[in-house]
């Protein structure tokens, strides 16, 4: 029995510390976020992925903490993104944002939008087909990201 409620107990702690964890702030101007991370991205050699979402969002957390801790993702999208949250909530929809990214909102939570070195969207992705369980397939994130490399664009043109 004692087993059984510290389970319930460490559960609900590491539910609660994932439930805290801010990925998103809805105080900043996504615009400006993404001017930001065009200006990194062109002085890196790199292209921008925007994760739009929000903290409300499960799914989008879970993808945030994905991202930076997968032993494989993680490393492909610091060598080949500037990787950035805009916020999507009921405090700050970023209208301006959402409008430049081709209204990404229209494909769910969390969504992706690769934009070039010079900040011009090049592909909008729903996250739904990259999900596995509670989390995200590993193989599926990496063939994404791998088709939206600078590199595998730039081969195509």
């Amino acid at each position: 029995m004692k087993k059984i409620f510290f389970l319930l107990i460490f559960s609900t702690l590491v539910s609660v510390s994932i439930a805290q964890e801010k990925y998103y702030n809805d105080k900043i101007d996504g615009m400006k976020q993404i001017q930001t991370a065009t200006m990194l991205a062109k002085q890196s050699g790199r292209y921008v992925l925007c994760q739009v979402g929000g903290n409300w969002c499960p799914w989008c957390i879970r993808f945030a903490q994905f991202a930076t801790t997968d032993s494989v993702i993680a490393p492909i999208i610091e060598k080949n993104f500037v990787y950035v949250h805009i916020n999507y909530s009921k405090e700050n929809k970023n209208p301006e944002a959402m409008r430049y990214l081709g209204n990404p909102a229209r494909f769910g939570f969390p969504v992706f939008v690769i934009l070039d070195e010079e900040g011009r969207p090049i592909h909008i992705q729903e996250s739904a087909s990259l999900e596995e369980g509670k989390s995200y397939n590993r193989k599926k994130v990496e063939h994404f990201l791998s088709l939206w490399t600078k590199e595998s664009v730039k081969n195509l043109k």
